[in-house]
């Protein structure tokens, strides 16, 4: 929270070009199942929240925008590509997986009924595990170096290709 109990929130596409900050009480958040917005998120859903009247700082460059319709701008980093906005003209809608507590963002409606796949409501009974689980993927993640940007802001970015800032550069 700010010092004014206003609501505070940050997020970033994956590299860490497009970074974003926002003040104020969001509006819902959704999934949604429309065909246009699995394209453009290349997933089996989107889930989007409503900025409404809360203030929105673009703090590293600001995405790129792709008219996916008559109505619709979409927003994502020109560098990785990772999906950031829903623009139509009454408003303003935010990827909730970018932000940097998503886990604080829950949707709380489905839109786009009429594209939605017939194995989502079943995805939670599929077994799970996590990375370190998986017997196949040890190997794999033992030396592998994370590139993406963290869930916080930085002063600079990116970092230099063995992710760490070199002393002699600060």
């Amino acid at each position: 929270m700010s010092l004014d109990n206003k609501p505070v929130y940050s997020g970033g596409c994956q590299c860490g070009a497009v970074r974003f900050h926002i003040e104020g009480a969001l509006g819902e958040a959704s999934v949604c199942h429309c065909r246009m917005c699995q394209k453009a998120s290349g997933n089996i859903i989107l889930p989007l929240v409503s900025i409404r009247d809360a203030k929105l700082t673009w703090t590293r460059a600001e995405p790129k925008r792709f008219r996916s319709s008559s109505h619709v701008l979409r927003g994502f980093c020109p560098q990785c590509g990772t999906p950031l906005t829903y623009e139509v003209p009454d408003g303003l809608a935010i990827t909730i997986a970018t932000f940097d507590q998503p886990e604080e963002i829950a949707p709380v409606v489905q839109w786009g009924m009429e594209g939605k796949l017939p194995y989502t409501d079943n995805l939670s009974a599929l077994p799970g595990y996590t990375s370190e689980e998986d017997a196949d993927a040890v190997e794999f993640l033992r030396d592998l170096v994370s590139y993406q940007h963290p869930d916080h802001e930085t002063d600079e970015w990116p970092l230099p290709a063995n992710g760490r800032k070199d002393s002699k550069n600060g």
